[in-house]
């Protein structure tokens, strides 16, 4: 059953869904998330689930479908996805073959979905232009891993200088400054020595340190 996180009708009209899915493992613990917008750009529906051990292209295929059939169910008909899932997106404009067994059920399903309405469009666009969707798609994860969904990550902003430095050591029982600096914690992999983090970004010019789970 798809989580709606959000969810409210509106006029007839061309709705944009962004999508996506994602797996830790490949296959691991997967979920997709996606965002559901009219024409005017307003939030009609949130959709984030849990989909057990899959593949990152079998969750991308779910997130696809979710959004056809919430679409379907709330009685639109023209609707445009936008996913960062280069390999979905050529195989649903049939520019590319779907011979795994594991995705050419969802393909046949996406399509039959797609049929029901009047117009359908998918694009692809980089992960930088699915940013919220790509966190349902982690927080989806994270639930099903029995983990807390982490907050939207802002950057920290640098803290002010002071107007001048002082000679006296620190009081008794007091923390040095570099003790209570704040750190940012991301989860995340490393694959052929490049870290990729899960959920977030990474701000330049700081330093990394990877605890093995």
């Amino acid at each position: 059953m798809t989580s709606t996180l959000f969810s409210q009708q509106s006029g007839s009209g061309l709705l944009i869904a962004h999508c996506d899915g994602g797996s830790r493992g490949n296959p691991g613990p997967a979920g997709y998330g996606a965002v559901i917008e009219d024409s005017k750009g307003q939030i009609l529906a949130r959709l984030s689930e849990y989909i057990g051990k899959k593949t990152n292209n079998v969750a991308e295929y779910s997130g696809l479908i979710a959004v056809l059939a919430w679409t379907l169910e709330n009685s639109h008909t023209a609707l445009r996805v936008i996913a960062d899932s280069e390999l979905m997106v050529k195989q649903m404009k049939g520019q590319y073959k779907v011979n795994s067994p594991d995705l050419r059920p969802l393909w046949i399903e996406a399509h039959r979905l797609a049929n029901q309405l009047e117009r359908f469009e998918i694009v692809h666009t980089l992960r930088g232009g699915n940013k919220e969707a790509d966190q349902l798609a982690n927080d989806a994860m994270d639930r099903g891993m029995g983990r807390t969904p982490a907050p939207a990550q802002t950057p920290a902003k640098p803290s002010a200088p002071t107007s001048s430095p002082t000679k006296a050591g620190p009081a008794a029982g007091s923390k040095s400054s570099t003790e209570t600096k704040p750190r940012l914690v991301l989860e995340g992999f490393v694959k052929n020595g490049v870290v990729h983090p899960l959920g977030g970004e990474l701000p330049d010019g700081i330093f990394v340190k990877i605890i093995r789970e």
